[in-house]
């Protein structure tokens, strides 16, 4: 979730209407997922990116010089097995930003998702604190959105990285689409194999089991378009509209096939789930029939597509008749 009040309305997904010039050294301009335009006199190359974008640039070849991440970084699964030497470290706890250091870094532009909900960047967003939020008067500020679909959040930072002189031609570029592009096929396959399979996505905590609103997670929502019946919770936090919030009296208010658990704190929060007296009367629950889902941090190919293949392989086990016992 994010913020940056240099840009403010909301549109599609990064580089809808992007240009870079030819010389790596000539003026650059990019148009992102705010809607906004950047302007630069050369192509930036001190870039400062929040850790979910890193991981998109990183994947595209593009290395930030500094990352501030929301936990620390060898916990952040969009970060795991990346090579981060050499890259300063300017955060690891939501909210948080070591702006002082990141200031020493020089950066020429700060990269972060664009959460139009909160009508703000990652780093900016309400609940961020005050002195955090100055990293976006450090230098322009861009990123993909979050919108309908984790495709096109990716294809923004492919936009991005290309106008900042990635080779997307590279072979290991190229692999990792094609995986991508393999795992949707089998999971499309598997979700119209079982029609009626029904999902529900949570996070659950000691306090509240929190129900995901696919409307504001991208993710859900590819997996609704390819096939999957993830159910939409008909009561959102009016303040916070990503997630209805129900007490653990409540917890059988729905009854799916499948629960998809937020993988950001999995296992512990199965754990915390399983001590709570109501989590066996969801059927689902009781039958085992739990899956981690990857809550809000999927930015790349390779990600996305090993997460679908397990996904994939819940949906092939999972008993279509469960929820409805």
């Amino acid at each position: 979730m994010t913020a940056a009040l240099l840009i403010a309305t909301t549109v599609a997904a990064c580089g809808s209407d992007s240009s870079a010039s030819e010389d790596a050294g000539g003026p650059w301009k990019f148009t992102d997922g705010s809607g906004e335009t950047v302007e630069l006199e050369s192509t930036p190359t001190r870039i400062i990116a929040h850790s979910h974008a890193a991981a998109a640039l990183l994947s595209f070849g593009i290395r930030p010089v500094g990352i501030y991440a929301d936990v620390p970084v060898e916990e952040d699964p969009g970060l795991k097995d990346l090579d981060l030497e050499g890259i300063e470290i300017l955060g690891e706890t939501w909210g948080e930003i070591d702006v002082e250091k990141a200031a020493t870094l020089n950066p020429d532009l700060i990269v972060a998702d664009w959460w139009p909900v909160e009508d703000a960047y990652s780093g900016t967003e309400g609940g961020v604190k005050a002195e955090s939020k100055k990293i976006a008067e450090l230098a322009p500020i861009a990123g993909s959105a979050q919108g309908d679909s984790i495709v096109s959040v990716i294809e923004g930072y492919e936009d991005l990285a290309r106008s900042l002189g990635a080779d997307l031609s590279e072979e290991g570029v190229a692999g990792r689409k094609q995986r991508f592009e393999d795992a949707v096929a089998g999971f499309e396959a598997a979700a119209g194999a079982k029609p009626d399979l029904t999902a529900l996505a949570v996070s659950p905590t000691n306090e509240l089991l929190y129900v995901a609103v696919p409307e504001h997670a991208p993710e859900l929502l590819d997996f609704r378009r390819w096939g999957l019946d993830v159910i939409i919770p008909d009561d959102p936090d009016k303040a916070f509209p990503y997630w209805e919030n129900l007490s653990w009296e409540n917890a059988d208010k729905y009854q799916p096939d499948l629960l998809l658990v937020d993988d950001r704190s999995y296992p512990e929060n199965l754990e915390q789930a399983e001590k709570q007296p109501t989590w066996d009367t969801i059927d689902a629950a009781k039958a085992g029939s739990e899956t981690p889902w990857p809550g809000y941090w999927i930015h790349t190919y390779e990600d996305y597509a090993e997460q679908l293949e397990s996904l994939t392989a819940a949906i092939d086990k999972a008993d279509p008749k469960l929820g409805s016992s």
